[in-house]
Parts: C-alpha cells; structure tokens; sequence
C-alpha cells in the first residue's frame, strides 16, 4: 500500500466486509464525512501528522490567553470564547455529542478475549456495555479464525439499537515479534525480536512492517500494540525483566538508534492502515520488576523530564503514531506520589504539553497486573483519565461494568472530569474516523 494513504479509506472495504456490508454502501454512507480522508505520514521533519489534528480538536475548547488589564478592547481569552463558540465542530466532536452518556463511557474501555473465551459472549458484552475496544491475549492461531472473530465483534456495534452508537471497534493485538506474538498460525509471519529487527536496517524494517500491519489488517485487526520504545541500559540488559530478559528493545543502551527504528516500524504499520502504539511511556527500561507480575523493583528512579531515554517516544510521536501506552512503574523524579499511568505530571504536564501528544493515550493492563493489584478497579479507570488518560485497557472483560459506573459516577460528582471524559472520548473518535470505524453524514 503506498504511503500516501496511511490511516486512509483503505480500511473502509475491511470494515464493510466485517459488518457484512459492501464497499460501496459503506462508502457512499460516509461521502459526505467531515475529518476522515486520508493523512499522509510526513517526513521526519514535518510537524503535521495526525497527533497534531487530534492536538487541535482536543484543545480547541480549552485555550484561553488572560486579558490585559488595561485594555479597552475585547480581551484576548473573550475573542478565543467567540471564535470557540463559533467554529464548526469537528466529526469527532459531532460524533461524541450524538452518543449518549453510556456510549460515551463505553469508547474508553477495551477488554481482552482469550482464544479459550466466548467471542459470542463478548460480542453481547460490547453491545450491552457499550464498549470501544477489545484486544486478542493469549495466543490465537490462524488468521481466519482472527478474522471471524473480528467480524462478530464489529457486527455487535451495528446489530441491537444503542449499543455503540453505530461507532466501529478498535480490535488490537500485541503483535511486537519475538516473545510477544499474540497471532500466529496460517496468515501470519512469524515476526522476530526486536534485537533481530534492528539488524535489517531502518528501511528494510519499515517494509517488514508495513507487511506484518497487512497481515493483520486483513484479518479484521486495525491496531498494533506496538513497537516497543523502551531503552535497557547494557549494564541491565537481560536483569530488565520486561523488556531486556525478552530482548524486546531494538538497540540496549542507545536511544538514538532506538529512535531510528521506532520510526520505521510506525511508518511501516501506518502505512498498512493499522494504527501502531508505542510503548511503555515513559520507559520501562530502568526498571528490574516486570509490572504484570510485581510490584517489586518496578521503580525508575532515573526518569526526569529532560531523561535521553524519552527520543523513541519522542520520535514515534513524530513519525505519526496515533496511539501511546502509558506504564504503571513508578518514576519518583517525575512524581514521586503516583505511579506513571495515574500520574498527572507524567501523563498531562509531560507527554501531552511537554512532548505535545495530542493522540489518544492508553494503559497498560489494569486487569490481572500485579502493579496495580492494590488498586480499586473503579479508580483504575477513573484515576487513569483524570491524569490525562483516554482508553482502559483491562485483560478481565468482567472488570468492564465496575469501571463503567466509577467513571459514570465521578463524571457526575465532578463536571471537571466529565468534561475531560468528553475530551478523551473526541480523541478516540478521531482516531476511530481515520481508521474507517465512524464517519459523518451531511
């Protein structure tokens, strides 16, 4: 596919396909769509991609300049209220204002399915709780039974009246290569480590994974938690148990090279139409613990603002990945109260304002993790997007109706969190237009 039309109308013939629907019927329901052409990916250079459209509708009704005191003009932050009040909303915010609260709520969770569980159990699931998302754990094979899958889940958003608001599935899988390849079997490559990756070169794996995307956008999955964009110091290596022990960082101890190649494997996947996600912001190199399984020694106590370990993020963001995961170590240099994904300072004041993030920021498991083990499953949720989060991620679908009334809850007791609810929500929705899951009508 060339590059030209990464994230573009592509994704319309799989997603009429997993719906049951032509091509052509699905795309003469979204002619008239505002927001959801296609964007091409731009050179490394370039400051446009589609974090900064998202940047811009996420943050169009929040600027403000403080009036001058002196002045006997209309004051600046009185002509930015005006212009707010009158710009046309974009699709996504008109999508989000035409879903009810429930639906709104729902775009922000996304459930695991294991191969052993009940697609068709689940696919009542995302129509009674209204869910967003859901994503493949514990080893599929086959990219037909994938494939399947996909279409039943899709097919629950369009089949009972309320359940989605008619707004299509994010469908991810962790698809790095190496120790961390959830679909595997007929229809899909066996994908190296990372450490083999960076052996290609930057330009043999930009096409690698531009190909690896296909195969998954051809069985009904549109994102990739991948690449990863960790960096494990040589003196750690393997005593790194996330990242190092499986040799799932390109290059130990260089964050530049790092870079190089977290750029190639998010061009490659952008240019497939599958959405990649880098990860584990801000780092899980420096740690020892591995998150899923402890809370011990999962602890960076290195990490600051200014840490060189931040140039693969960094560089992913730039290259136009539409999707970061946040981790649940701790960063005490960052903020010494909480971990990273319930982190204001790390979430908000770093990777949106300070890295300028305007995509849609998601965590790292909350559902059967040890790290956040002694965390209430209502304020996994709530404490996520109240840091400037967007999308739960939990491998325990049970969990899903729990933080659906935490978030519920405090949106009511709280209109500062309701409305950082509806600006997640937007963010999604514009994700989810650019991959083919929604569009307006006239």
């Amino acid at each position: 596919m060339p590059a030209s039309s990464a994230l573009g109308p592509a994704p319309r013939a799989r997603v009429a396909r997993l719906l049951g629907v032509s091509a052509l019927t699905l795309a003469l329901l979204g002619a008239a769509a505002c927001e959801v052409g296609p964007r091409s990916p731009q050179p490394a250079s370039s400051t446009t991609s589609i974090t900064s459209t998202t940047t811009q509708a996420s943050t169009a009704t929040t600027r403000t300049t403080a009036p001058s005191s002196t002045s006997t003009t209309p004051s600046a932050s009185t002509t930015t209220t005006a212009a707010t009040a009158t710009r046309t909303p974009s699709c996504a915010e008109r999508l989000a204002a035409g879903l009810t609260p429930a639906q709104r709520v729902g775009q922000l969770l996304m459930v695991g399915l294991q191969p052993s569980g009940s697609s068709a159990a689940l696919a009542e699931q995302v129509a009674r709780d209204h869910l967003g998302g859901v994503i493949y754990l514990g080893g599929w094979q086959g990219a037909g039974t994938v494939e399947r899958v996909a279409r039943r889940l899709q097919r629950a958003t369009q089949t009972r009246q309320g359940a989605t608001g008619g707004v299509g599935l994010l469908i991810a899988a962790d698809q790095e290569g190496g120790s961390v390849q959830q679909l595997k079997g007929a229809g899909f490559t066996r994908i190296p480590s990372a450490r083999t990756q960076a052996t290609l070169g930057a330009a043999t794996l930009r096409q690698r994974a531009q190909s690896w995307s296909l195969e998954l956008a051809n069985a009904g999955v549109n994102v990739n938690l991948a690449p990863v964009a960790d960096t494990v110091p040589t003196s750690l290596g393997a005593g790194n148990a996330p990242i190092g022990y499986y040799r799932r960082d390109f290059v130990p101890g260089d964050a530049k090279a790092n870079a190089r190649y977290v750029t190639a494997f998010v061009r490659g996947s952008l240019e497939a139409d599958v959405a990649p996600t880098v990860k584990h912001f801000p780092g899980l190199g420096r740690v020892t613990g591995n998150t899923d399984l402890t809370s011990s020694g999962t602890t960076d106590r290195v990490a600051t603002k200014d840490d060189p370990y931040l140039q693969p993020f960094a560089a992913g963001i730039k290259a136009g990945a539409p999707l970061v995961m946040v981790s649940s170590a701790r960063y005490p240099r960052l903020d010494a109260a909480n971990q990273a994904m319930f982190s204001k300072a790390v979430v908000t004041d770093l990777l949106r304002t300070r890295m300028g993030f305007g995509g849609v920021v998601i965590t790292d498991d909350v559902g059967a993790a040890a790290a956040v083990a002694s965390v209430p499953v209502r304020e996994r949720a709530t404490r996520f997007i109240a840091a400037g989060g967007d999308i739960v991620l939990t491998a325990d679908a049970t969990q899903a109706p729990a933080m659906r009334a935490g978030i519920t809850a405090r949106m009511k007791a709280s209109p500062a969190f309701a409305r950082q609810v509806d600006a997640s929500v937007v963010r999604v929705l514009e994700l989810k237009t650019r991959l083919g899951l929604a569009s307006c009508g006239t």
